[in-house]
């Protein structure tokens, strides 16, 4: 059977005990699948898993939003939204990958009519790569402004810095009189050009823009007016940019035999930066109000009753634990088939939550601190996004004694939290190219993986042009939302709904050993209903709030939007073509067809003969060095 020739993506499978190739350098003797391999500990799989949920929304977006929807109140739907969505579909991938070990898109050979939907997790996976490494850029740019004896936004420089630039409100008109009988207003530099008086309490004041606020504009990003206005690429942001694609091909070049060693630290070091900010915040002034609108006496339980409390809640699980993007699928297809991924699942999510909570902390008392010493509300001085983590962040570091040493401390967290998640999405990329030339990837695993990075980089230099944070946001607006929802919704359709839970568990079962009914019924309540509802409502919720984007106060043109629309159509338009492909592959009448894209292909099972047992003792096992090809699954297996 290895001697035949591979005819389609479904039908080929290289036999258990085939001879390795002696130039595949990336397994060992004691991995237990020589032809994939395995990660060297179970350390390394857990710290990357880690690694890939625990991100930079943890630090910039988790906190604002349990501030913005009654504080300690939210952690109320966001637990509960956790057990109902997030933890089901994460242990769902988990399983998936590793009872299958393929990546995100050969792994449909479960459910061949929904291959599509592998294809558009890596599609936006991809485009996200683009833009998020661009955000590391940002991070390596400020960590390098930061190795000086005072921050560069600590003060407005007159080399930079405009009229506008101010820590407090500034008069911009006030009355003033030239007669006795003659009074009028005029602006405050006309007075003060005049040798006036304003009349006290006729100023009108203006509210200031930060220096760290201008610094960022008009600096770090030399930001244009518009997305129609490009400009240069700012060439220190593109050595940034370059630098972070070396880091990560670095870290890949030998797939997860190096990226499992280097997550020691990427993963770990955020924790010890987060408990060193959090032990100095809770040693300022004002941090203990900071927190009390974070958590604490200011929490709003009566948010409870609003839905979009709720719908914050269930997105920001979602999206936190990075549930259909394929990264953990690939992640999880390196496993030895009979690893405990149910426990791991619980480990990663309740650790993912709980990072997200703690790092609240850290972030709200030290903008507590700044909002005590500029004489403001905490309610003024919280940001989200890249408010926080590049404006408000930074300026409230910017106060502190030893503004620098702190200030490099952020940035390098903010520096290993990206890489974590960019490791996990580049491996995806690189595993679904390791399921379709297998023989290649062996030979040319290090030459490929900084290949990818070299491609990636070049199309993510428009992001570090002048417009460079338009087009970031743009991608993240339109990629990063409604194609991960669909992709999530058809994916636990087609496994539940179709290819059958009960199907599915007694695939987990042979992993991780029976279990008991009453163990499954949670698992059963959550996958098929639950879950599925709880998503769809979610696509529904942002389909009707769907605004036009922007960025600030600055809209997009006509053709940025469309352009945005052309992306994620781009990426979810494969599910119905390959869809299409698999049915017309198929042999009989129509209905024929499409029933037989809705069963296994006859190659889906465990990738190791042992662990086949009677279940998937017949399925078909040959080469698989042409699984490129377009599938023919008209033999497909018959339901159990």
């Amino acid at each position: 059977m290895d001697k035949l020739k591979c005819l389609s993506f479904f039908k080929c499978r290289r036999k258990e005990n085939a001879e390795v190739a002696p130039e595949n350098l990336h397994v060992n003797e004691n991995d237990e699948n020589q032809e994939r391999g395995n990660w060297s500990k179970k350390s390394d799989y857990l710290l990357s898993m880690v690694g890939y949920a625990v991100g930079l929304g943890n630090v910039w977006r988790f906190p604002y939003l349990t501030y913005n929807n009654g504080g300690g109140a939210f952690l109320i739907p966001y637990v509960i939204m956790l057990a109902l969505a997030g933890l089901p579909l994460f242990f769902l991938e988990c399983s998936m990958g590793q009872f299958s070990s393929l990546g995100p898109v050969s792994v449909w050979r479960i459910l061949p009519l929904f291959q599509g939907v592998g294809i558009t997790m890596v599609l936006i996976s991809l485009f996200v790569t683009i833009y998020y490494n661009v955000i590391i850029a940002y991070s390596l740019y400020y960590l390098f402004a930061s190795f000086q004896r005072e921050l560069p936004w600590s003060k407005c420089s007159v080399s930079w810095a405009d009229g506008n630039c101010s820590r407090s409100p500034f008069v911009t008109h006030c009355n003033v009189s030239i007669s006795i009988n003659e009074i009028f207003q005029a602006n405050k530099s006309w007075v003060d050009a005049n040798n006036l008086t304003c009349i006290n309490g006729s100023e009108v004041y203006q509210t200031g823009q930060l220096p760290s606020e201008q610094y960022w504009n008009k600096v770090a990003l030399q930001r244009s007016s518009g997305l129609d206005e490009t400009g240069v690429i700012v060439w220190y942001l593109a050595l940034c940019l370059l630098l972070a694609w070396l880091i990560v091909g670095a870290a890949l070049c030998k797939g997860i035999k190096s990226s499992g060693k280097v997550v020691y630290f990427t993963a770990l070091f955020p924790y010890v930066v987060l408990l060193i900010l959090v032990i100095r915040g809770a040693t300022l002034e004002g941090a203990a109000k900071g927190i009390s609108y974070y958590i604490g006496a200011q929490s709003n339980f009566a948010k409870l009753k609003d839905a979009e409390v709720w719908k914050d809640a269930a997105t920001q699980i979602f999206y936190s634990l990075s549930v259909a993007w394929g990264g953990l699928v690939a992640l999880s297809s390196y496993n030895k088939f009979k690893n405990n991924c149910y426990s791991d699942a619980i480990v990663v999510c309740v650790t993912n939550c709980l990072t997200s909570v703690f790092a609240g902390f850290a972030i709200f008392s030290i903008l507590g601190h700044m909002a005590h010493i500029s004489g403001k509300e905490v309610t003024q001085v919280v940001k989200s996004g890249f408010d926080l983590a590049f404006i408000a962040y930074p300026e409230a570091l910017a106060q502190l004694p030893g503004g620098p040493f702190w200030s490099v401390l952020f940035f390098f967290m903010l520096l290993t939290l990206g890489l974590d998640s960019q490791f996990a999405s580049i491996e995806t990329i690189t595993t679904t190219i390791q399921d379709l030339f297998p023989k290649v990837m062996k030979k040319m695993r290090a030459p490929i993986t900084l290949g990818c990075c070299l491609v990636l980089f070049f199309l993510g230099l428009i992001c570090v042009t002048q417009a460079g944070i338009y087009w970031v946001n743009l991608i993240d607006h339109f990629c990063a939302g409604w194609g991960i929802l669909i992709a999530a919704i058809l994916e636990i359709i087609g496994v539940i709904w179709i290819y059958g839970g009960n199907r599915f568990i007694d695939d987990i079962e042979m992993m991780i050993g029976a279990k008991r009914w009453i163990f499954w019924l949670w698992w059963r309540t959550c996958w098929f209903v639950i879950t599925p509802i709880l998503l769809m409502s979610i696509l529904i919720w942002s389909v009707i709030q769907f605004r036009r984007p922007k960025y600030g106060q600055i809209p997009y043109p006509n053709w940025g939007v469309a352009l945005g629309w052309c992306m994620i159509t781009f990426c979810i338009i494969w599910i119905p073509i390959m869809a299409i492909i698999n049915i017309i592959q198929a042999k009989g009448n129509i209905f024929q067809r499409i029933a037989a894209c809705c069963r296994p292909a006859a190659n889906w099972g465990p990738y190791l003969e042992k662990y086949r047992g009677e279940r998937y003792g017949n399925m078909l096992d040959s080469k698989k060095e042409t699984n490129h090809e377009i599938p023919n699954i008209s033999d497909s297996r018959k339901p159990e």
